[in-house]
């Protein structure tokens, strides 16, 4: 066997070849970090009228309360940039349509504010949190800077609701993080429906003033669930060894007590139409997940691949659609 002896001088060139190799990926990473701190850092101007899907600011609005809607993921990069074009015409057609999918369960009772936003693409969802966590929070920086504008020149003391779906949740929590305990914002909020999103032991340590919701008129509260099929053991939005705060949109309650599907009194179906009765739901003690007991994982399909079968995140609001409207009502009754 002949023995491999190693060539010093290529030797030195391969670690000097790796060593530029490293260099680059190392400048690439803080190349991509600065990128988006300075997306960060450039704030969009939401006083202008083409940065909302829906601004209602004239202060004279016969509804009784506001509500600030967060929409939910609708952007696919595709191989473009992870944050979304606010300034593309498909992509704002994209969010006029998701918007006005939830709008219907508080625009009976509210002025709808709804702004554009740097969204993360559906592939951040799944990146590590290292590599998402900057694309989030230039999303967030958005979000956050569209809000703190609606509180100084929109809310003139009205009461509040904040909603969102699915990203539209997380940046929702993200808010009242931050700003759930600014004096104008705690008088306002009649509640925070953080849809398809989780509310963890963690948070709630490190955020004392966020409050989940502990039956169906409290106010001031985070109304939080994310749905799925029994057999469900983890998922995108509740992982593995997770448990998150939850409460069941069919009989208001915190603990596992299973609510019959009699209780539903509407769900919207694929075709738009409502259908009473679909289906119960009751919250795994061990999971904090929102478990609908009475539909098929093979009729109701999880969407996007980064769900599996079984996870019903897109029908969170839609399987209790009529019962959350209602609730929407109370809630703002009880402020």
């Amino acid at each position: 066997m002949r023995k491999r002896v190693f060539d010093r001088k290529n030797l030195k060139f391969s670690m000097f070849a790796l060593f530029l190799l490293a260099a680059c990926l190392l400048l690439s990473s803080c190349s991509g970090m600065s990128e988006a701190k300075s997306k960060v850092q450039s704030k969009l101007d939401y006083s202008k009228q083409s940065l909302w899907i829906y601004k209602n600011d004239d202060g004279g609005s016969t509804k009784k309360a506001d509500c600030f809607v967060i929409n939910p993921t609708v952007y696919v990069a595709n191989g473009r940039d992870n944050n979304m074009n606010v300034n593309d015409p498909s992509m704002k057609r994209g969010f006029l349509s998701a918007v006005n999918e939830q709008k219907g369960l508080y625009s009976d009772y509210c002025a709808i504010y709804s702004p554009y936003y740097r969204q993360a693409s559906i592939e951040v969802y799944s990146m590590s949190e290292s590599e998402s966590e900057k694309y989030f929070d230039i999303a967030y920086s958005d979000i956050e800077n569209a809000f703190l504008y609606y509180m100084k020149n929109c809310n003139h003391g009205r009461p509040l609701v904040l909603a969102g779906f699915s990203q539209g949740a997380d940046m929702c929590i993200r808010l009242l993080k931050d700003h759930g305990n600014d004096p104008a914002v705690k008088k306002a909020l009649v509640a925070c429906y953080a849809i398809g999103w989780r509310l963890t032991e963690d948070d709630i340590a490190k955020y004392p003033h966020l409050k989940p919701a502990q039956g169906g008129n409290d106010t001031g509260v985070i109304i939080c669930y994310d749905c799925e099929a029994e057999s469900v053991k983890k998922s995108l939005v509740v992982p593995e060894g997770m448990k998150s705060f939850s409460i069941n949109p069919l009989n208001w309650k915190t603990d596992s007590t299973p609510a019959d599907k009699s209780l539903n009194k509407g769900s919207v179906m694929p075709d738009g139409s409502i259908k009473e009765n679909l289906t119960g739901c009751y919250i795994d003690p061990s999971r904090g997940t929102l478990k609908v007991t009475d539909v098929s994982a093979d009729d109701y399909k999880a969407g996007p691949s980064c769900f599996e079968n079984g996870e019903y995140h897109i029908y969170d609001y839609m399987f209790f659609f009529q019962n959350l409207k209602e609730n929407v009502a109370k809630r703002i009754q009880a402020k």
